[in-house]
């Protein structure tokens, strides 16, 4: 950070830190929870209804355009996801899972899309409504098809195991299960959508200040480096806020088959 200071010259560099993450109200008199991220992810939810109407409302036996681009991302998801954890009951949950993770993917290509620039999933709570709804879902099935009691003797007793070993595994299982996992799943898609968003905000603040604020026969080449590693850890960025998005689903598949059959 010195360094960077000493060779902004006269202009003192500053770099991007969380508050790049809180916006204001849209309008003077607007309420305190109408901002960016929340218009961002009311008009992802719009462009994903769009798109799905468009590719399936009307089908097609041979599939061209959007229906093409939508059978692509189907079949994505059944066989990644879907169908390894939940087997013949994948198709049942596609809806679910297919709407899941095409939402998840677009807000955080909202991070990559110039003017909009921020990923709606770097605000905890969009993952915590996520986690939280497949963790009711999660309960909800394991008690129905296995027993309030069933399902918690098998979350908490895994057959095959040394009776002395469950004194600790059965706290732990239930603490994990119920705690951990959903604290993990949202956390996991919030933080990298937040980090990754910081490092693009950081490289390209750097370019920004050293190569047009205060540009100096020492700070452009900085500013440079600068510019240069926003190319690069955009593309990377992208890779990430995809990965995130099949992760998140393909946990949530897990999740929902381990409550359907318990031998999961």
């Amino acid at each position: 950070m010195t360094t960077l200071t000493l060779l902004a010259a006269d202009g003192e560099f500053q770099a991007p830190g969380p508050e790049i993450f809180d916006f204001p109200p849209l309008y003077s008199g607007a309420p305190v929870w109408l901002t960016k991220p929340v218009i961002l992810a009311v008009i992802g939810a719009l462009i994903i209804c769009v798109l799905a109407w468009t590719a399936f409302a009307k089908p097609k036996l041979v599939p061209r355009g959007i229906q093409n681009i939508g059978e692509y991302g189907y079949t994505f998801v059944r066989d990644q996801c879907a169908r390894p954890f939940l087997g013949k009951d994948a198709e049942r949950w596609m809806p679910l899972l297919l709407s899941l993770f095409l939402l998840i993917l677009l807000w955080n290509f909202f991070g990559v899309i110039p003017v909009l620039q921020i990923p709606v999933n770097s605000h905890i709570a969009y993952p915590i409504i996520f986690a939280v709804t497949i963790y009711v879902i999660k309960i909800y099935l394991g008690i129905k098809h296995q027993g309030g009691i069933g399902y918690f003797k098998n979350m908490m007793f895994p057959p095959g195991l040394p009776k002395p070993v469950y004194v600790l595994m059965a706290p732990l299982e239930l603490i994990s299960n119920l705690v951990l996992a959903p604290f993990t799943h949202a956390v996991r898609l919030f933080a990298n959508m937040f980090a990754g968003h910081l490092i693009l905000a950081f490289f390209a603040s750097v370019g920004f200040h050293f190569l047009f604020e205060q540009l100096t026969p020492l700070g452009a080449p900085l500013g440079l480096v600068g510019v240069v590693m926003t190319t690069i850890m955009t593309g990377f960025e992208i890779f990430i806020q995809f990965l995130q998005a099949f992760l998140f689903t393909m946990l949530a598949a897990m999740y929902i088959g381990g409550s359907l059959h318990a031998d999961h």
